[in-house]
């Protein structure tokens, strides 16, 4: 019958169109300027603990400035998708750039894994060579980095679990834990004059807590290029949902995926029951995304609207698999096919 096609988020919409949502880059400007502190505050602590390895011999101080250096890298990304965000799509990029952040922490993964193979390469090689460490430096600049990351991940808590700022602000915590780990070894080796090779263990342990962060953002940045269904959201229910809106005789063909972390996207065919008007059908369209933009954060629903299923018994036009074997036979001999010439002018309402 026709297409609707709905942006009811905040921020652009994918045909350009900004919805008046007051507040929106105020709260935009607030978080770029909270991770900007923190952007600040993790790369003076970088260069201390390069700087401060170095003197001390301390592969412990080197490792947790590599992870301090993952953070740096996930604050910068997500300031930049905090100011992504805020612009507008254009004809080339009719979704915007969401997709810019995904790439770029796909990249930083994979750089991150290789800086860890390298620090654990090392720290092997330490401990079967130990060599002297300052653990009075090591000890001092652990703490230091400690108090700067516990401040840090204060600066970016806030409610309401935003993922991008949640994602930063983990970061940042997962680095205390770290400096606190090469603050405790710092002090042992301090204390005894001895146990060398707990900074190369400390190293070690560090790396591991590095790699999991990476794999998992590798993970996540894959699942969102792949088009995965997001995870959390259940197809068949999501489709019961829409199904159960007056109006609504059948949902199929249902598929969700992520533009990014925090923004979904949703699109499906809606038989409609009865033969209503394309004004009749467009009303039951704005309520069938309304039942899931908010329960199910979907941020931008597409629904194509039909009067009749496009599904028959053991032929589904819908599937892509099966669309090009069947559409030039079937175009002919049934002109509504999932090509679909409508009747009525597309009409997409936003």
């Amino acid at each position: 019958m026709a297409d609707a096609d709905a942006t009811p988020m905040p921020g652009p919409a994918a045909d350009g169109h900004t919805p008046d949502r007051p507040g929106i880059r105020a709260v935009a400007v607030r978080r770029q300027r909270r991770l900007s502190v923190a952007l600040v505050l993790n790369v003076v602590i970088v260069g201390v603990q390069v700087v401060a390895g170095i003197i001390a011999h301390s592969l412990g101080l080197l490792a947790d400035a590599g992870h301090n250096f993952a953070d740096v890298a996930a604050v910068l990304l997500a300031l930049l998708a905090v100011r992504l965000s805020t612009r507008r799509p254009t004809a080339a990029r009719s979704f915007g750039y969401h997709r810019s952040t995904v790439l770029a922490a796909q990249a930083n993964a994979a750089v991150i894994l290789a800086i860890t193979a390298v620090i654990a390469i090392e720290a092997v090689e330490r401990i079967l060579h130990p060599s002297p460490v300052r653990g009075g430096i090591v000890l001092v600049v652990a703490l230091i980095a400690l108090a700067v990351n516990l401040a840090g991940a204060l600066v970016l808590r806030e409610g309401g679990g935003e993922l991008n700022m949640r994602a930063a602000m983990l970061h940042l915590a997962a680095d205390a834990v770290a400096s606190l780990g090469v603050a405790v070894a710092g002090a042992i080796m301090l204390a005894t004059g001895g146990a060398q090779w707990l900074d190369p263990a400390a190293s070690l342990a560090i790396g591991a807590l590095i790699s999991v962060e990476a794999i998992r953002l590798l993970r996540d940045a894959t699942d969102v290029l792949l088009e995965s269904t997001p995870v959390g959201l259940d197809i068949q229910e999501i489709a019961a949902v829409m199904g159960a809106v007056p109006g609504v005789e059948d949902v199929h063909d249902v598929h969700a995926w992520s533009l990014s972390s925090d923004v979904r996207a949703l699109s499906a065919h809606v038989v409609m029951a009865g033969h209503p008007t394309l004004e009749e059908a467009q009303a039951v369209a704005e309520e069938v995304k309304a039942a899931v933009a908010q329960p199910y954060a979907i941020a931008h629903a597409t629904l194509e609207l039909e009067c009749e299923t496009c599904i028959r018994p053991g032929v589904d036009p819908c599937a892509m698999d099966d669309l090009a074997a069947t559409e030039p036979a079937e175009s002919a001999a049934h002109p509504h096919a999932h090509a679909h010439p409508h009747p009525h002018p597309r009409q997409h309402s936003h």
